[in-house]
């Protein structure tokens, strides 16, 4: 059994991308499963095309897999349970969200419900991976962000990009912890391959704690941009997002968002930096984590 075969879900996302890059980097042989055929060579990937709704590996020549993975939402993993077992998965890091606790008071019942999804998979992972005897490890990041990717501050750079101003409901004064994508990427590596590490739960922060007003702030100084925050009521918050709804970008967007802006969502991420040998970087935007133009 090669101990560096390593299996990855969700290889195409974002956090993905960058979870391959690193892998490849230290030495693993990365499998990458896919929903659709990728061409993609290079001596230290192989990518597997699967079959849904049951996932099956036509190129399976019995090679075990023993560590996986999954950058997918966490949710999509069990209709996966029976392909990892198939390649006799021993470890598997799972990414999950914060948000499974910052948004159970959420106005917005949609949000309530990703918050149960979130929920009701961890508990699947644990006990899947504890009936077969597979260490599990589960990473929640707080807000991601980086390569002009992202749903969190590449939509703010959007908006500021799209009206000149951004808006902010009341002081906006809650405080936030955003992560880089490749800093969640180095955890996930440092999960997959920390071996006296099983079985355990982690939140995952950036290095640096600031108010959403701050945050918006330096999204406007990364673009050379003066910043203009308007200070407005909920109503016109709803009236602004029936606007932007219109455009496919925003469709996700709710009250329930600007609700939270003077909400603390902080978590600890001590045990994570010890146990994983990890130090977020503070947040300062580079060029290459905002958007290269406007979406619509």
């Amino acid at each position: 059994m090669n101990e560096k075969q390593v299996g990855v879900l969700g290889a195409t996302s974002l956090a993905g991308e960058c979870i391959l890059r690193q892998l490849i980097q230290n030495g693993w042989h990365v499998n990458a499963f896919s929903r659709y055929a990728i061409a993609h060579h290079h001596p230290q990937m192989t990518w597997r095309q699967i079959n849904l709704p049951h996932p099956t590996d036509p190129d399976n020549n019995d090679n075990p897999i023993p560590y996986w993975l999954c950058a997918a939402p966490i949710w999509v993993l069990p209709g996966y349970f029976d392909l990892l077992l198939t390649y006799g998965a021993q470890r598997v890091v799972v990414l999950s969200s914060t948000s499974r606790f910052t948004k159970e008071i959420s106005s917005d019942p949609l949000e309530k419900k990703i918050v149960q999804r979130l929920i009701d998979s961890e508990d699947k992972v644990k006990a899947w991976a504890t009936a077969h005897k597979i260490d599990w490890i589960i990473l929640r990041p707080t807000l991601i962000y980086g390569y002009g990717r992202d749903k969190n501050i590449s939509e703010i750079a959007q908006v500021i990009r799209r009206f000149g101003f951004f808006p902010l409901f009341g002081p906006a004064q809650g405080l936030r912890q955003p992560i880089h994508v490749e800093d969640v990427a180095l955890a996930c590596c440092r999960a997959l391959d920390t071996l006296n590490l099983a079985n355990r739960s982690y939140n995952l922060t950036g290095g640096e704690v600031l108010t959403f007003r701050e945050m918006v702030r330096r999204v406007f100084e990364a673009q050379n941009l003066p910043p203009r925050m308007l200070t407005v009521p909920l109503w016109f918050f709803k009236m602004a997002l029936w606007g932007l709804k219109r455009l496919p970008r925003y469709r996700h967007w709710t009250p329930a968002m600007a609700e939270r802006m003077n909400q603390d969502l902080k978590f600890d991420c001590s045990e994570a930096q010890r146990d994983l040998n990890i130090v977020p970087r503070p947040f300062k935007l580079m060029a290459t984590d905002l958007p290269r133009q406007l979406k619509q």
